[in-house]
């Protein structure tokens, strides 16, 4: 279904000529070796552009459209008009005479097969290079001395002859696809892509800018061991694939990967988007929306577009209804594992990620001007942000976004991973509490009814832990009232076996309680009395001796959210 999807959406694509033709992809190259008509190296140019990378621009190679390179490991096997200096000059630094030996004469074998015959100056002036370049001479040649060491460390070069770069000549291009489309050395079978009887890939062009994975890019479909291979097949023949497919694929693939705006980190997940019509439009609506969800241009086409309306974005009309695909990939090695693959309408996801948000929604302190919590600050909140590695769990991350994009119950580690975080800091923030708010609200439990899941502070709720953590926040601010500027409170000290065991923690803190107010004076004093009466008036004669897990989310609700009342600027205001 995945190859299938993308190699639908290359077709897409390719009918709008907006990615790398059959046979041809993308590949970063640094130098040009100039050569004349007789083959002779007259100069090496650099061709590296500056480029935007993060905050910085910096000096990287330029993308080039080139024909299609070749999937190597320890294998030779050269590459046509654009490869590294081992096969194009048969030099590098791998201290490997012979190998480099049998790099260039594979070089040199491919373009006198391809370009035999080729009646095209450019053509004509390339094999009279191979025929006449000394690789033993290669080092002192006094064209390569400027830039000899980054050439030797594996940069890509391409050539170009009396001005013209010898990959963009008409006749030259036509050897190539002739030869691309004719080749096919793996054995007739059934394409599981597209049906049709034709010579299997044995080994699939590799995907690359997926962070994390080999920067020399990884397989998506690759069989390296006998434990996964059957009927005797090798490789990707296991799951035959056509050549026209594998290079769709990965074509369409990279493209997507190779959008910096438009590809989602979610921990070590890396995730592409794409809709089947082939519009750009649809991946930066989806991106944004995932991201931020405050502009009110964007909630309004959001929400017309989930209620089946038509709307129009980046100059494209955008349809509610149209096939929508979302991929997860994360490193593992030489190869790819796929995290998770949703299919869906358009409107269909963005009305999941509209009731996400809906689920998140909670009052929020005064200082915090974000309206919404992305799914990256959400996972932020189960990481200790003091350690040296702040990444949040693998599996989680991945599940996370899956559940939010099919409006799915939350994994329960996200619960977990905030429950470990609030009993080691003994903190709740916003992006907790709003956690523990939505992982309810999809896991209904009596323990933590919906009186207790509300947006701001629900003064009626008659819930046991949801008061008393109520109650903790009432005791923390009478404290504060009492000793202000003081540096350890008793949030610090008994929060967690407050929210644990409240008949062991709650006497010994309303015994404090009860000192504290005698520190006041009377008006304060008589305001937190009542206040405190009100809220124990709520709460049986005996405290609970333990509250289980989901009873502690409630009770840390009620904390954050009658913490958040008592910051809030009114004059007058009932808490109970």
């Amino acid at each position: 279904m995945i190859l299938q999807a993308l190699t639908d959406y290359y077709q897409a694509l390719a009918a709008h000529g907006e990615i790398a033709p059959y046979g041809w992809g993308q590949v970063g190259v640094s130098f040009a070796l100039c050569i004349d008509e007789s083959g002779a190296l007259e100069q090496v140019l650099l061709v590296k552009t500056e480029q935007a990378r993060g905050k910085k621009t910096v000096l990287a190679p330029q993308s080039m459209l080139l024909p299609a390179p070749v999937k190597r490991a320890s294998n030779i096997e050269a590459n046509f008009l654009c490869d590294n200096a081992g096969y194009v000059l048969g030099m590098d630094n791998k201290g490997k005479p012979e190998q480099t030996q049998k790099r260039f004469a594979a070089c040199k074998a491919l373009h006198e097969k391809l370009l035999d015959g080729v009646d095209a100056p450019a053509a004509r002036a390339l094999l009279a290079f191979f025929r006449t370049w000394q690789p033993a001479q290669a080092r002192e040649h006094p064209a390569l001395q400027e830039h000899l060491e980054e050439i030797l460390s594996g940069a890509n070069l391409v050539f170009r002859c009396q001005g013209t770069f010898v990959h963009r000549d008409a006749a030259v291009r036509q050897a190539w696809d002739a030869y691309y489309q004719a080749a096919g050395e793996g054995p007739e079978m059934v394409c599981l892509v597209t049906g049709e009887t034709c010579p299997a890939e044995s080994v699939h062009p590799s995907i690359k800018n997926v962070a994390g994975a080999q920067p020399s890019g990884a397989a998506l479909v690759s069989f390296n061991g006998t434990a996964f291979c059957s009927y005797g097949k090798e490789q990707s023949l296991n799951a035959p694939t056509g050549k026209f497919a594998a290079f769709a694929y990965t074509t369409a693939l990279n493209h997507l990967l190779a959008d910096r705006d438009r590809v989602y980190r979610v921990g070590d997940a890396t995730v592409v988007c794409w809709a089947q019509s082939g519009e750009t439009a649809y991946q930066s609506l989806l991106v944004a929306f995932a991201a931020s969800y405050s502009e009110n241009d964007l909630r309004g086409m959001v929400e017309k577009l989930c209620a089946g309306q038509a709307v129009c974005y980046e100059d494209e009309r955008l349809d509610p209804n149209m096939d929508f695909y979302i991929l997860g990939l994360s490193p593992n090695a030489a190869r790819l594992s796929v995290r998770f693959f949703l299919r869906n309408t358009f409107g269909g996801f963005l009305k999941n990620v509209q009731a996400h948000y809906a689920r998140l929604e909670i009052v929020r302190p005064a200082f915090d001007k974000a309206e919404t919590l992305s799914i990256n600050s959400l996972l932020a909140e189960t990481v200790n942000q003091h350690a040296q590695d702040k990444k949040p769990a693998p599996n989680m991350a991945g599940e996370v976004l899956r559940a939010v994009l099919t409006d799915t119950p939350y994994p329960a580690t996200l619960r977990v991973g905030v429950a470990l975080r609030i009993r080691a800091e003994q903190k709740v923030t916003r992006g907790r509490a709003a956690i523990l708010k939505a992982y309810y609200l999809k896991h209904p439990n009596a323990d933590v009814p919906k009186e207790v899941l509300t947006v701001s502070l629900n003064p009626e709720s008659t819930n046991i832990p949801y008061n008393l953590g109520r109650l903790f926040s009432m005791l923390e601010a009478i404290q504060s009232a009492a000793n202000p500027g003081i540096n350890t409170t008793i949030t610090d000290k008994y929060f967690s076996s407050a929210c644990a065991t409240p008949s062991y923690t709650f006497p010994t803190l309303i015994k404090l309680a009860q000192a504290h107010l005698k520190k006041m004076d009377n008006g304060l004093r008589v305001y937190y009395a009542k206040q405190l009466t009100a809220l124990m008036d709520r709460l049986d004669e005996d405290f609970p001796d333990c509250l289980n897990l989901k009873q502690q989310g409630a009770f840390q609700i009620g904390y954050y959210q009658q913490t958040q009342a008592r910051y809030e600027k009114k004059e007058e205001k009932s808490y109970v």
